[in-house]
């Protein structure tokens, strides 16, 4: 049997919590990817627990790549039609394009700041205090 990813994401819905972090300030209302820059986008929600635990991940890898690159965080369920736009199964599911805004790397479900570098790293993006 076949589950639609809408009923995937629906039956995420039903098992967040309901503590939602403070002060989460790795959200973005730019137009994504952004043309230019390498750029992850995090496809999340609040509520949900994974993608708690990535928010001060998120929040650290900003301000580290601050210029060098984008991070940026999509809440699907305060916006449900992104969940389309980026093709989501699971929450949270990263997605990195390179400077030209095309795709390289999709991940689904944590993924921890040691990867999330790594990946940057293969993308051309130097590691944060390091020369180029």
């Amino acid at each position: 049997m076949k589950t639609k990813p809408f009923l995937v994401l629906a039956m995420l819905m039903l098992f967040g919590a309901f503590f939602v972090p403070s002060g989460q300030a790795n959200r973005t209302d730019r137009a994504l990817p952004v043309k230019g820059i390498v750029t992850m986008v995090d496809i999340g929600a609040d509520k949900c627990i994974p993608c708690k635990m990535m928010a001060p991940i998120l929040e650290e890898l900003r301000e580290e790549y601050r210029g060098k690159a984008v991070i940026a965080f999509v809440d699907v369920w305060k916006n449900p039609s992104a969940a389309k736009q980026y093709e989501i199964r699971v929450i949270p599911t990263q997605v990195f394009y390179d400077a030209k805004g095309k795709e390289q790397f999709r991940h689904q479900g944590f993924l921890a700041k040691e990867q999330i570098v790594l990946i940057l790293k293969r993308l051309g993006v130097a590691n944060p205090g390091k020369a180029n």
